[in-house]
């Protein structure tokens, strides 16, 4: 479990350097088997080493580590039993939280918003920490790659950190645009018949020469 602290260290700084959490806040995981490496309760991200990285199992008990796992740890472990996900990143970038607690959902105004599963839920408000949370944010992945969480922050999903980070970059960007565009005028929502046609021309190979 060494590389993955060490990765949690290496995307936590990526985090704080981003802007996407402050100070102690936000929070990510990563999962090897029934084991997973989680950031700390009370510590900066920019400011952890591996060895203050807890291991706890699916239970949430912790197996290695003498700090105590993120208060968030419940979620987390919720995701992991709903989705098989390798990664969870959890923040409280800007956008998103404006997003997170202004609307029910961020609407697919990109086709990009198809790499998170298009339209992003916002999980209903529950106190952090709690197994309402956990429930709430659970429910809102259904099918999802990236919920937001109501007057809070998101969470994102991958098989690996990396491409959980990405998400969770991809999903801060897609409400800066929703946020911006609000302030000229109404965003154009892409239609269902419009975002099976992105997919169709993902998956279809080009004509051969």
């Amino acid at each position: 479990m060494e590389e993955l602290r060490r990765q949690l260290c290496e995307h936590g700084r990526r985090a704080a350097d981003l802007g996407l959490v402050i100070g102690t806040s936000g929070n990510l995981s990563v999962r090897d088997g029934d084991l997973v490496a989680v950031t700390p309760s009370g510590v900066a991200l920019e400011r952890l080493t591996p060895k203050d990285c807890p291991i706890v199992d699916m239970n949430g008990t912790v197996v290695d580590g003498d700090l105590p796992p993120s208060s968030e740890t419940p979620m987390h472990l919720a995701v992991y039993d709903a989705t098989g996900a390798g990664a969870v990143v959890h923040t409280h970038s800007v956008f998103g939280a404006v997003v997170a607690t202004t609307k029910t959902e961020l609407p697919p105004i990109h086709y990009n918003s198809l790499l998170l599963g298009g339209s992003v839920r916002v999980a209903e408000y529950a106190t952090y920490g709690t197994p309402e949370l956990a429930a709430n944010v659970r429910e809102a992945l259904n099918g999802k790659q990236a919920a937001l969480m109501a007057n809070h922050g998101g969470v994102t999903i991958g098989s690996t950190l990396d491409k959980a980070f990405e998400a969770t970059r991809l999903l801060e960007w897609l409400c800066e645009v929703y946020v911006r565009a609000l302030g000229i005028g109404t965003p154009t929502v892409l239609t269902e018949e419009q975002l099976t046609d992105v997919i169709i021309r993902a998956f279809t190979p080009p004509p051969s020469p």
